[in-house]
């Protein structure tokens, strides 16, 4: 049964969710660039994948992949790969000396930017290794399907809150007036963060 406990629990995960990361990085990235649009996309594409992660983890699948290794260690390279691809991306348009152009927004670039935010979030194993451990601490055993129903609802409204909120606070003309101005040093700074973090994946112990 959920309790009181469990308020503080949503409270950490927003802060989580929150703080500079990957995920936040992509989002508010993509708000900048290529306006409000493109930065709900990658917000909702994090957040389909946070679903997914949050699902599978509710379900047992973290003790299954404890116990396969292998699988992890699949999902760790790919998400490094990505992560430090991004950070090269980031690092070329940092170095190319143009003039910033707002993107045109199709059903493509909304696509693409939603396969993105996806991506950043499904191939990081950490993510489902710390859901289940959430899970292992709210949900006591026995709990019935409608309490882990309600508690992947309030995790995942939390998630939508902050991850749809980065996507509307940084496609703000302020903000995009400064990634005009900073777009350089914005994106520099973005090639440090996604190289950072996917070495961070490559070098850490993920249990």
């Amino acid at each position: 049964m959920i309790d009181a406990t469990f308020g503080f629990v949503l409270l950490a995960w927003a802060l989580a969710g929150a703080s500079p990361g990957p995920a936040t990085l992509s989002i508010a990235g993509a708000a900048m660039q290529q306006g409000r649009i493109s930065g709900l996309a990658t917000a909702s594409g994090v957040l389909a994948g946070s679903v997914t992660w949050g699902i599978a983890a509710a379900f047992g699948m973290s003790a299954i992949m404890l116990a396969h290794g292998r699988l992890v260690e699949i999902i760790r390279y790919i998400g490094a790969g990505y992560l430090l691809f991004l950070g090269l991306k980031a690092a070329r348009s940092a170095l190319q000396d143009k003039p910033m152009k707002i993107g045109t927004i199709n059903e493509a670039s909304v696509s693409r930017h939603f396969l993105k935010g996806f991506l950043i979030h499904i191939t990081n194993p950490k993510a489902i290794f710390a859901l289940g451990a959430m899970f292992a601490v709210v949900m006591p055993p026995g709990s019935g399907i409608q309490d882990i129903l309600t508690a992947l609802f309030l995790l995942f409204l939390v998630s939508a809150i902050v991850f749809l909120s980065y996507g509307l606070l940084f496609s703000t003309s302020g903000a995009i007036a400064i990634y005009v101005r900073l777009r350089r040093w914005i994106e520099g700074g973005f090639a440090a963060m996604f190289g950072y973090a996917g070495f961070k994946i490559l070098t850490s112990r993920l249990v």
